[in-house]
């Protein structure tokens, strides 16, 4: 098939690879296929359904490189989610009766799209998968590629995701500012919350990250600016047992001997336990398209830190979140990388028509390559058994405890 026309979007929650991975699939069309057109739809798959794009012109081409630069996304982000009829209908996306699915492969083949890029997570892959196969049964060959995005790094089978190293940094050094504020009170509670909804990958990278920047430090015993006060006291994932009662005992030693205690939690830490018991208080759990809690309603932040500040009677509480300090940073070195060679191989296969998610492939040796939709999926857990993260836990003296569905 002679590729005329690809169209790009990026959807979902921003990580910091949207721009970059833009401007790398722009920058490597026009070095080895420039006479393919390329075109964006704004706003992800909101975008797609209101026939809202642009088409990527000649000036764009030349200054690709400097997407590399930004995070965020110059095309635009939305949570569309293509099954949900209703919430599309409620949004004035679709007509009542009318099948999403339909709507928006008309669209693209209105358009006259050869190959659609996506870039995002697995709902946003696999929703492309659907299209591509509803445009296929309809007589139209549409190659798809898609890239995958998500800072909690938990795409089935893929072993990094793109932006999931920047994040683990961005998060890291925003947990170096807020507990400086460990001295703006006696027995002072901290809790940083990271983005993780499944997964605890994102809040153990940054945890480590972290400790490796406390390395570096000198310190001034005498004056109090002491490690052990600047250090993580604890690691709350969703792969790890919750034990509030045991870990209170243990940290209420660290607060009654240095005067204060820092919590790494990943959002999705307890989240069951917190739905569970709002539900059982007769209150309404918000949820958003897809069917996901919205934990920025329910802020197991807040949870948490209000079941420890009794436990270790803790004088003054903080909880900051790093989600969108993180989220929307330019890349760093690692990651650009990766997106790279990411962006370089989804053209090269969408040139020959090959449809998949790139990726390094976990089942095959950690191989770099499209992976079959069928195959992708989100919720992938953290292993907790890694080596470098038992060293972290063993580091600030937390037992290891995976979680029963571990």
């Amino acid at each position: 098939m002679s590729v005329r026309r690809v169209a790009l979007l990026t959807a979902g929650g921003f990580a910091p690879c949207l721009s970059s991975a833009v401007g790398g699939l722009i920058e490597r069309y026009t070095e080895i296929a420039p006479e393919v057109e390329i075109i964006a739809y704004q706003h992800g798959y909101h975008g797609l359904l209101t026939g809202n794009h642009i088409v990527v012109d000649s000036e764009t081409r030349a200054k690709a490189g400097l997407l590399h630069r930004f995070g965020g996304s110059p095309i635009g982000n939305s949570r569309v989610k293509l099954t949900n009829a209703k919430d599309l209908v409620k949004r004035g996306l679709v007509e009542e009766g009318q099948d999403p699915l339909q709507v928006a492969a008309e669209r693209l083949k209105s358009d006259g799209v050869d190959v659609l890029h996506t870039i995002g997570g697995d709902d946003t892959n696999t929703t492309a998968a659907d299209l591509a196969a509803y445009l296929h049964e309809n007589g139209y060959e549409l190659t798809v590629v898609g890239l995958p995005k998500t800072i909690d790094n938990d795409v089935v089978p893929i072993k990094q995701s793109l932006g999931a190293w920047t994040a683990a940094e961005e998060a890291a050094g925003f947990a170096a500012n807020i507990i400086g504020e460990h001295r703006s009170g006696p027995r002072m509670l901290i809790v940083h919350e990271v983005m993780g909804r499944h997964c605890g990958w994102l809040t153990a990278a940054a945890a480590a990250e972290y400790r490796r920047w406390l390395d570096t430090q000198e310190w001034v015993p005498g004056i109090g600016l002491t490690r052990e006060r600047w250090d993580v006291h604890a690691v709350f994932l969703p792969e790890l047992a919750l034990d509030i009662e045991h870990e209170a005992q243990r940290l209420r030693g660290i607060m009654d001997e240095i005067g204060n205690v820092n919590i790494f939690l990943s959002e999705g830490a307890g989240m069951h336990e917190i739905v569970e018991q709002l539900e059982a208080a007769g209150e309404d759990v918000p949820r958003d398209p897809f069917g996901h809690v919205r934990l920025d309603t329910i802020n197991p932040g807040q949870w948490f830190a209000k079941q420890f500040a009794e436990l270790l009677g803790a004088e003054k509480v903080m909880v900051q979140k790093s989600g969108y300090y993180s989220r929307a940073a330019a890349p760093n070195a690692e990651d650009l990388r990766l997106i790279k060679s990411m962006t370089d191989l989804a053209v090269e296969c969408a040139l020959r028509a090959e449809s998949g998610v790139i990726g390094h492939d976990e089942e095959d040796g950690d191989r770099l390559k499209a992976i079959a939709f069928p195959r992708i999926a989100g919720g992938k857990a953290f292993d907790v058994s890694q080596p470098w993260f038992g060293q972290l836990l063993d580091g600030i003296g937390q037992p290891l405890v995976p979680a029963a569905s571990s």
